[in-house]
């Protein structure tokens, strides 16, 4: 009863066998047959390649968030490099809440302003890079994913000491609290005032007003490779003393994860405008560089994501089932039409037999059947 039982499985296995084995006598090769394998084969090959390709890519995937996060404070790195002498100048933050911060983190340099031919160099390319982004978006994909980011030269020491040194460079960082606020750089030195902050601009002769500046870097949070801030670069001539710059600066919180970085940091858009000072002619203000920078409330969250294996894996079945099978009805349909071009259906193989039938009668009539002798 086992031996039968095990049969009738066996049995019933094999009706369920859906790639039946066909014997090699009844399966007949032929030249066409072997040119469309090749071609098959070789479509085969450089899909799966291109496809192999195509799963080692990655892409970025942007998505957003309530940032919940309000009570940490916001980095801001800068380096500036403004044409006037450090001690005419100072830089200082002032919040929304009149809350003025200390730039003990700030450093002041005395520098030339003109760059060397290496330091101009990096700073078109730098421009270049800038002018790419605003046009190809996909471009800070790239950057992204290769965190690749070069310091500009370092400036070389002059060794003559009789060299003047006009201009200022302002770098380093600030800490600040997470709400809207101004930071400027402007004549004279700031102090504390009970009600905000002033600045001792009386001792400056106007003369000596010169606020064309360069931001080599302007940042907010952690400073991290893959991201060129908008205004990196960017570089303003005063056309006379009394001059005002202005950057509206809208920050947006970001939360990196790539193969290569993870981190949190901030992305900006910024807008620009600039005028002179002309109080006979209504045009009110200060002389000076102001940033105004607010924060969305939006978080920007970028991850760099692969092709799963298993989805590699079956996109390349398809591309070879597909060809195998396509290849396969085209074979077969341009093999009818050549069959059917060069005549080689005999038209005689496919009469009806009804038509045979009397013709065989005929021939039996016209043959009579010779009488036979019976012997009684």
């Amino acid at each position: 009863m086992k031996r039968l039982t095990k049969k009738k499985a066996l049995t019933l296995v094999k009706e369920l066998d859906a790639f039946p084995k066909v014997p090699e006598s009844y399966v007949e090769s032929t030249a066409s047959g072997g040119t469309v394998s090749l071609i098959a084969f070789t479509l085969m090959a450089i899909l799966a390649f291109l496809e192999f390709f195509v799963y080692r890519d990655t892409w970025m995937k942007y998505e957003y968030e309530v940032d919940k996060d309000f009570s940490s404070k916001l980095r801001i790195n800068v380096d500036i490099t403004v044409a006037m002498r450090c001690q005419y100048i100072g830089a200082d933050v002032l919040d929304l809440a009149e809350t003025m911060v200390a730039s003990d983190g700030l450093k002041y340099e005395s520098v030339n302003f003109e760059l060397s031919p290496q330091q101009r160099l990096w700073h078109m390319t730098l421009l270049h890079i800038q002018e790419r982004l605003r046009v190809e978006h996909a471009l800070q994909d790239v950057l992204f994913k290769a965190a690749l980011k070069a310091a500009p030269p370092a400036e070389p020491q002059s060794q003559d000491s009789s060299t003047q040194l006009s201009a200022c460079r302002i770098h380093g960082h600030l800490y600040v609290n997470k709400v809207a606020g101004n930071f400027h750089i402007t004549v004279g030195k700031s102090i504390p005032h009970p009600r905000g902050h002033a600045h001792l601009a009386a001792l400056v002769s106007h003369d000596s007003y010169n606020f064309s500046h360069r931001i080599d870097h302007l940042s907010f949070g952690e400073a991290i490779p893959g991201i060129i801030s908008p205004l990196d670069g960017t570089e303003k001539i005063s056309p006379d003393s009394n001059h005002m710059f202005q950057y509206f600066i809208t920050i947006v919180p970001t939360k990196l994860n790539t193969y290569k970085v993870s981190a949190e940091t901030h992305q900006y858009s910024v807008t620009e405008r600039e005028r002179a000072i002309n109080h006979a002619a209504g045009s009110h203000g200060v002389s000076g560089i102001f940033m105004k920078y607010d924060i969305s409330s939006l978080m920007v969250k970028v991850t760099e994501q692969h092709m799963p294996f298993w989805q590699f894996l079956v996109r390349l079945c398809g591309i070879i089932g597909g060809i195998f099978s396509t290849t396969g009805m085209l074979h077969g349909m341009v093999g009818f039409l050549v069959d059917v071009v060069c005549c080689r259906f005999k038209m005689g193989m496919y009469r009806p037999l009804k038509e045979e039938e009397p013709l065989n009668m005929q021939e039996n009539n016209e043959n009579p059947v010779p009488a036979q002798n019976y012997t009684q």
